[in-house]
Order: structure tokens, then C-alpha cells, then sequence
């Protein structure tokens, strides 16, 4: 009775193992482009160092309709920081990788220049093609959840 008692428990053992390794995350996963939840943008996610940053490589709309010029960070708190252009802004900032999300990390949202503390994660841990992206103020549970897709 005892061998099949160690038996079955060195299975059960092996099949958690196995189960665990194959759904782990890596922190590079979340590196590649990533199609915003509006789709009206299309953002970079890459790696400095052990910080991930995000930033946008490609717009629908990259110039303003009325002036026909690009479009700037208008909307920025910060005059000096308005007559930026919107085309390679800075998003994404100083996420770090823990287990299964990024975190400590913030989100720049240029259509209302407000940044936010934020932290991503995939929606399914068998999924890599869609992120989600909670950006809050103080703690999480008051914030915003946003959904962006891989673009292949």
C-alpha cells in the first residue's frame, strides 16, 4: 500500500510540475506591439536594463485633422512638454516583472495627460495575445482596466 501511496504522489507531483512550467510567464513576454484598446494606436513594449517601458510606434490618425500638422502632448500638465509630438511618446514606464505581472510601473494617457500608477498582466495565462493594463490612483481597486491586443 505504501508504494502505491508514493506513487501516486511523486504523479501528482511530476503533473504539477509540469502543469506550473508550461503556464509560467517569462518577463520578456510581454515584449512586442501591442494594439491599443481604442485601436487607434499601436504601442511598443521593450526592455531596459530590468524595466519595461512602452512607447507609440504607429497612430491612426498622426496628424490633426485642422492643422494637418502631427499631433502634439497637448493635453500635458507640464507646458514645456505640450508641443511634444504624440508619435514615439513615452507611455509605458519602469514596470518591473513579478511571477505573473508587471507592476510598480506607470501609464501616460495622452488623450487626457493624466498619469497613472499601473501594473499589466495577461488575461489568461495561456493567452499572451491580450494585456491588460490597470492604471490607478493610490490603490488598484480605483482605477481603470484597459484591454490591448498583440499585433502580429
Amino acid at each position: 500500500m505504501k508504494k502505491i501511496t508514493l506513487l501516486f504522489i511523486a504523479l501528482v507531483g511530476i503533473f504539477t510540475f509540469s502543469v506550473n512550467s508550461a503556464s509560467a510567464q517569462k518577463a520578456s513576454d510581454v515584449i512586442g506591439i501591442w494594439l491599443n484598446a481604442d485601436g487607434d494606436a499601436h504601442i511598443q513594449v521593450y526592455q531596459e536594463g530590468n524595466k519595461y517601458f512602452g512607447k507609440i510606434v504607429w497612430m491612426l490618425t498622426p496628424n490633426d485633422p485642422e492643422t494637418g500638422k502631427p499631433k502634439t502632448d497637448n493635453l500635458n500638465p507640464d507646458p514645456a512638454l505640450q508641443s511634444r509630438p504624440r508619435m514615439g511618446l513615452l507611455l509605458l514606464k519602469d514596470f518591473v516583472f513579478d511571477d505573473d505581472e508587471w507592476n510598480e510601473g506607470t501609464v501616460y494617457d495622452p488623450k487626457s495627460g493624466k498619469t497613472y500608477s499601473c501594473y499589466m498582466e495577461f488575461e489568461d495565462e495561456d493567452n499572451l495575445n491580450t494585456l491588460k493594463i490597470r492604471g490607478y490612483i493610490g490603490v488598484s481597486l480605483l482605477g481603470k482596466t484597459t484591454y490591448w491586443t498583440r499585433v502580429e
